[in-house]
């Protein structure tokens, strides 16, 4: 074989050679991406959520009636509410209807602070840090926990009982993902309009989508019943999370309120963006080096033949 066709051979190896790296390193980043997904997903909805509840606390400031009015016409929609929530059965989100004994108060109208924005829920324990929108539309839904409608607006009072829904197992937001985590004796608060109520878990159950009865008012008591489906993707039931409420509302719970939510340092772009550079730079020093010694090895053995050297 010449040297001429050696050479041939050697940049031919060297090509394909480079052509696997690069296909390697292609497929090896495209899964790190699918693997990184679901959490760079998540965090975006987290920052997006928190930037929701700082308009909110400004919007809050800013509202018409003033926020001590929004929570009278609030308490006065309450008690004139007459009755609970009815979901419709074998329905993934729950949707309610409920009726006043006259129009006096516009449910849409009350608690808004913008863009049917009315409060926010946290729950400590899971890590949950929320806005909640006025119903269960899923425009609402994909934006944070939605308020049913027909039941009591959570500002809290004696025979009210709320009910706040959120998603579960979304593959680009956490929500309510976790509620089955809750436990009885954990606390959760909602605060609308700079006024934080308080409840402690009493109840955790899983119960059929026809099974409603748990969910209205009942006499002289303040509650709130956190809402969301399972199994995960399935969505054939409901986990249902009921709390009674704390007074006072606790000082830890009232600091948290005013603090702005809080979203964790994004770790994972860190090492995804490091680690794709490393790839890079590792896959153009190969790419690099490949062809560099089969093509000296050619040389070489053509002086060794011939005797003299090979240009």
């Amino acid at each position: 074989m010449t040297t001429r066709q050696q050479l041939r051979r050697a940049r031919k190896n060297t090509r394909g050679s480079r052509a696997s790296i690069i296909v390697a390193s292609v497929l090896a980043w495209l899964g790190m991406t699918l693997v990184m997904y679901p959490t760079a997903a998540a965090w975006v909805s987290a920052y997006n959520q928190s930037l929701a509840l700082e308009s909110y606390e400004q919007q809050v400031v800013e509202a018409s009636p003033p926020p001590e009015d929004q929570i009278t016409n609030a308490e006065e929609y309450n008690s004139k509410l007459s009755s609970g929530a009815i979901l419709a059965a074998n329905t993934n989100v729950p949707t309610g209807s409920g009726s006043l004994a006259d129009d006096e108060l516009n449910y849409w109208k009350l608690l808004d602070a913008g863009h049917g924005l009315m409060g926010r829920i946290q729950i400590p324990s899971i890590n949950v840090d929320l806005p909640i929108y006025h119903g269960t539309s899923d425009e609402a839904l994909l934006e944070g926990a939605g308020h049913l409608q027909g039941t009591s607006l959570p500002v809290g009072g004696v025979d009210t009982h709320s009910v706040i829904t959120a998603h579960r197992g979304l593959a680009n937001a956490r929500m309510f993902t976790d509620l089955d985590r809750v436990q009885k004796g954990d606390t959760f608060s909602i605060t609308t309009f700079g006024h934080t109520v308080s409840y402690q878990v009493i109840d955790t159950k899983v119960v059929e989508p026809e099974d409603n009865a748990s969910l209205r008012q009942e006499a002289g008591k303040d509650l709130v019943t956190l809402v969301t489906c399972t199994p995960l993707g399935i969505n054939t039931h409901r986990i249902l999370v009921t709390g009674a409420r704390i007074t006072p509302t606790p000082s830890e719970d009232l600091a948290r309120a005013e603090a702005p939510a809080a979203v964790a340092f994004p770790w994972w772009f860190v090492i995804y963006a490091g680690t794709t550079l490393a790839g890079v730079i590792v896959v153009w020093w190969l790419v690099r080096r490949m062809g560099r010694p089969a093509i000296r090895r050619v040389r070489v053995d053509d002086e060794r033949t011939t005797g003299e050297p090979t240009l």
